[in-house]
């Protein structure tokens, strides 16, 4: 059995490291993610892997620490880095305070967790004088709450290209300990409707973009009609789209002249990203006629959905152990940056979802205990 007490002092350590993805901390002082990869960095090599910073973008590294095992088969562990925002919490987010059987804090079930439970299953197998069966590649990647997955991007080219080796990943996100195996990917878009400014008291004199705007809002809205009639092919369900942002206007008595919207498109098991895109560019272009419109691909990608299905025997074994059965998700993860791997994913890791994001974040410590003794269990018997 996991030493729980030192599993909760790892996570509340980690929790006290502040990591606010860049794009939404309005404080320099708890943005990126790079401290925390350095604290990780430190406790990994002290466990005897071999470490390193592989530097994504503006001081933002992966963490890749490897942990070699019994054999040369390898599970990749990817643990994303950084939080989301902490400016609507009500408690303090980076105390990590332990009470009601809980630990507090931004990160603490999404999902600094999975970092703490990993090195301490592995510093107890190594107390004992034993090494993990597999090799074990624990990945700290940035940007993953925003900014397109770059750092889980990266690191699946790295994969790709190379000869890191990978047979089996793990992608830690609050399931509550159950094997998740599929989940939605998504295509975005940035328009900007282009109008011709007027005085208000001549709006025949302009072209409102606003009013462009109105009618590609109206279209989408249409289209996410069509889908929501679709039947679902998997248990993730259908697709969906939806405008979730708008801006335009300079001045109440200026027709405006430019309008920018953000729509998501999630997309369905068996969708092609690309074709789907395509489509919703001419379905907002036709929408804004006669206005001139810019449709551009959010992030520069598009994800695939991610699927596999629940018999395979990598999710059956994490079933077993977890004594959870297999069950798929509304929200996205990393896994969405490895389509192309063709390796067995699963998404696993303690905690609820309705805990991460919010004003008061925390995950139970009976969670973390169940989890530590999954993998504990994992690095023994693959």
């Amino acid at each position: 059995m996991t030493n729980a007490a030192a599993l909760v002092e790892k996570v509340s350590a980690l929790v006290q490291i502040p990591s606010v993805n860049p794009l939404q901390a309005s404080d320099p002082a708890t943005a990126g993610e790079r401290k925390l990869a350095e604290f990780l960095a430190d406790r990994a090599d002290a466990l005897g892997a071999e470490v390193e910073l592989d530097n994504v973008l503006d001081d933002r590294p992966n963490l890749i620490a490897t942990f070699e095992g019994e054999r040369p088969e390898a599970l990749v562990i990817d643990v994303h880095l950084d939080t989301v925002a902490i400016d609507h919490m009500t408690d303090d987010p980076f105390d990590g305070r332990v009470e009601n059987d809980r630990v507090y804090g931004r990160g603490s079930v999404d999902t600094k967790a999975t970092f703490a439970i990993v090195l301490q299953v592995l510093e107890e197998l190594r107390t004992d004088g034993r090494r993990p069966t597999p090799t074990v590649h624990l990945v700290g990647t940035v940007a993953e709450e925003m900014g397109g997955l770059i750092g889980a991007r990266h690191l699946a080219r790295r994969m790709l290209d190379t000869d890191m080796p990978v047979h089996r990943m793990i992608i830690a996100e609050p399931t509550m300990c159950a094997p998740v195996h599929g989940h939605k990917g998504g295509v975005g878009l940035e328009i900007c409707v282009h109008g011709h400014a007027a005085h208000s008291s001549r709006p025949e004199l302009g072209a409102n973009a606003i009013s462009a705007a109105a009618r590609i809002i109206s279209a989408i809205d249409a289209e996410q009609e069509r889908l929501s009639s679709l039947p679902s092919t998997t248990a993730v369900g259908r697709g969906t789209l939806s405008v979730t942002e708008i801006g335009g206007g300079v001045a109440r008595n200026i027709i405006p002249d430019l309008c920018r919207l953000y729509a998501g498109r999630r997309i369905a098991p068996g969708e092609d990203p690309v074709a789907i895109f395509e489509d919703l560019v001419r379905l907002v272009k036709g929408a804004a006629h006669p206005h001139d419109v810019e449709v551009e691909l959010a992030n520069g990608t598009s994800f695939p959905a991610f699927y596999t299905e629940p018999s395979d025997a990598f999710v059956q074994f994490l079933a077993h152990l977890s004594e959870r059965e297999p069950e798929t998700v509304t929200y996205g993860s990393n896994c969405l940056a490895y389509d192309e791997l063709n390796v067995p994913k699963v998404l696993f890791g303690p905690g609820s979802i309705d805990q991460a994001h919010q004003a008061v974040e925390w995950v139970d410590i009976s969670e973390l205990v169940r989890a530590a003794n999954v993998y504990r269990q994992i690095f023994t018997q693959i």
